[in-house]
């Protein structure tokens, strides 16, 4: 892969390049927003290691900047905050996944192999599935003329299975999406928002569209052709 690096404090850019590269990977660094934006936009990269913190501008604007330019290379976040509110800030800006700082450089690698094999694809700015449509920027949601009122954790749980219709999503990767890897309260909690989410989604509407696959977790159902 070749894998671009921003990253403004010298030591810890070092340490990813090195490790990228003792992986097999070929590296590039840019220290600074308004670097990452140049680089991203003239050199063909499989996936961005992208720093929040940064002089010049944050890496949300980067985000931001390369989504508006409609530059869709797979972007991952760091950042040294562990907080819902960047989290869901940087995916709303475009960010395909983040990892908070310190982490484990297995699991960075580990998921920039995911990100690789999702690859460049354009991603449209309002999610459909049947008369269910979702926009991520807006954080509003419908079902045909009408629109859902979710809480910020039901959204977050819609916009995951509409970016994966007719997928079969388990309880732990709905927890690490939708809550976080370090959450502890148990797999319960991923039903009982599912069950919320169906009050709205499908009961008012005579609806059954988010399906329990028993054994293997939850999916919602790829609309029948017209």
């Amino acid at each position: 892969m070749h894998i671009l690096v921003v990253e403004d404090e010298v030591r810890m850019a070092a340490l990813l390049k090195r490790g990228l590269e003792e992986e097999g990977h070929v590296v590039e660094i840019a220290a600074n927003g308004p670097d990452a934006v140049w680089m991203a936009t003239e050199t063909d990269f499989n996936a961005i290691v992208l720093d929040v913190m940064l002089p010049g501008f944050d890496g949300f604007e980067v985000c931001r900047q390369l989504r508006a330019t409609q530059h869709w290379v797979p972007v991952l976040m760091l950042t040294a905050r562990d907080d819902v509110q960047d989290r869901v800030r940087g995916l709303d800006v475009g960010a395909d996944d983040y990892l908070a700082k310190p982490f484990s450089f297995a699991e960075l690698a580990a998921r920039l192999r995911a990100l690789d094999r999702r690859g460049s694809e354009v991603r449209p700015p309002v999610l459909e599935a049947g008369d269910l449509r979702l926009d991520p920027a807006a954080r509003r949601a419908w079902r045909g003329p009408t629109e859902l009122q979710l809480s910020a954790r039901e959204f977050a749980l819609l916009e995951l299975f509409m970016r994966h219709v007719g997928v079969v999503l388990t309880r732990t990767r709905i927890l690490e999406q939708v809550w976080d890897l370090a959450y502890e309260g148990g797999s319960n909690v991923v039903d009982q928002y599912v069950a919320y989410l169906r009050r709205k989604l499908d009961r008012p509407f005579g609806r059954s569209d988010l399906e329990t696959v028993r054994g293997a977790g939850y999916r919602l159902r790829q609309p029948e052709a017209p």
